[in-house]
């Protein structure tokens, strides 16, 4: 079922060139581990073993890494009123609600498709924002679900993931595999060298959709909401107030950045922005501004 949240065939389109050439990187990466490790039945299983896991428990992943939990319209009346509004004017299924144990202001959607999606937030966003705020991130959120994006970035990033285990595992096996010959030496020096350049082009790639994805759900959140400027004060306050948070807890949050509404790193450096899951804030605010000045200024009150 379509929802209200209006359509972004920009998105739709990268969507399905970022599937298609990872999926090329994928087998071409599966195919040169079969070739170097001479096990076809391992590799396979194992890959497909990760995928499988990534895809089907990802939001249990999710939540668990991010010490999140399920709460109920009792626990948090507001938090659900607001989803509730919201999905009622999108006119699509209510995820599950969840609440981050972290003073971290933020928020991420995960789950495989819109019946099995959660919406989760900080209490560190809870304590921050307005409801109109509250509500603009929500809308952020729900627009991922709504748009789908949030299966194929689970999906993307786990070549990714699966990289860097290869690149792990390699370099541990000639740190600490004891005596080996040179033909073993060489063949895991390959299979570093193979791992880490899947690794690079899955991250860019990434990097290319998540940039368009969040720019989409901005606006398809402004436009549903009526009010761009709500949301645009929500990405400034988060954005100011993540510069405050402790180091580590940004380094403990930066697995899921690419989930996230705003990115667990320190803002400003030019290196940050050009490795970021995220457009610049202040990209982000112009073009809440082009949409503000679409709706000529006539906010919903």
């Amino acid at each position: 079922m379509r929802s209200r949240f209006e359509p972004d065939r920009g998105l739709t389109a990268r969507m399905a060139l970022t599937m298609f050439l990872l999926g090329l990187v994928y087998v071409a990466f599966v195919a040169a581990l079969i070739v170097l490790l001479e096990s076809l039945v391992l590799v396979i299983v194992i890959a497909a073993g990760l995928l499988g896991a990534q895809y089907w428990f990802s939001d249990r992943i999710a939540l668990y890494a991010m010490r999140g939990h399920l709460v109920t319209p009792e626990q948090q009346p507001q938090l659900h009123g607001v989803v509730d509004r919201l999905c009622a004017t999108a006119d699509m299924p209510k995820p599950r609600v969840a609440v981050s144990d972290m003073d971290l202001p933020n928020a991420f959607a995960t789950g495989r498709n819109a019946d099995h999606a959660v919406i989760c937030v900080t209490t560190g966003l809870l304590r921050r924002l307005e409801t109109e705020e509250l509500e603009g991130v929500l809308a952020h959120e729900l627009s991922h679900v709504a748009h789908r994006d949030v299966a194929v970035i689970t999906i993307a990033s786990f070549l990714g993931v699966l990289a860097g285990l290869v690149v792990r595992f390699a370099f541990y096996s000639q740190l600490f595999g004891g005596r080996r010959d040179q033909n073993t030496a060489a063949v895991l020096a390959m299979v570093m060298a193979v791992s880490a350049l899947v690794y690079a082009l899955s991250f860019l790639l990434i990097r290319a959709l998540s940039r368009y994805r969040e720019l989409a759900a901005d606006r398809a959140a402004a436009m549903l909401t009526g009010k761009p400027s709500a949301l645009a004060s929500a990405l400034t306050k988060v954005s100011g107030d993540v510069a405050r948070i402790p180091t580590r807890d940004l380094r403990t949050a930066q697995a899921f950045n690419a989930f996230f509404f705003t990115p667990a790193i320190r803002p400003g450096t030019a290196v940050a922005n050009m490795f970021s899951t995220h457009p610049t804030l202040q990209r982000r605010l112009e073009a809440l501004e082009e949409i503000a000045a679409q709706l000529g200024g006539g906010e919903r009150r």
